[in-house]
């Protein structure tokens, strides 16, 4: 297994994996070119995948948010943690998260933070056990739609 951040030619293997996070449809990439483009060009923007004989099989997004408080660390957020259904329980998305909060803390950061919409016992430990508590902070999210 490899780990590694995305390049351009990863786009469809990557919607690929998307799919199966909630059943999003994969957009043509013509209609995402512009985000698309904008998440390779940004520094701070961190697309992780796991590949395995060719194919992405796990992925996370690192994002590293420049910060005026906490003696101007820098923070990540993690979000869009997905694998493939065949290659769940395999250390994929653990090995994706480690590269991350490589990421991190080679950037300087003093925290990681990620919400998780999963209730599942399963998907908790999981994060739990990536080094990930639900004690120290309390999540809220807004929808905008």
């Amino acid at each position: 297994m490899i780990i590694r951040e995305i390049i351009d030619a990863d786009y469809d293997g990557l919607m690929r994996l998307y799919t199966q996070f909630k059943g999003e449809k994969m957009p043509d990439k013509s209609a995402a070119k512009a985000v698309w483009e904008h998440i390779l060009s940004d520094p701070n923007h961190h697309v992780i995948v796991a590949e395995e004989n060719g194919t992405l099989v796990s992925t996370c997004v690192c994002i590293i948010v420049p910060n005026l408080t906490h003696y101007q660390e820098p923070y990540a957020l993690i979000e869009n943690v997905v694998t493939d259904a065949a290659y769940r329980n395999k250390g994929c998305a653990t090995a994706c998260l480690q590269y991350a909060k490589t990421l991190a803390v080679n950037a300087g950061c003093y925290k990681m933070m990620l919400l998780t919409g999963s209730k599942a016992p399963e998907t908790l430990r999981f994060y739990e056990n990536a080094g990930y508590n639900c004690h120290d902070k309390t999540g809220f999210i807004q929808w905008l739609e």
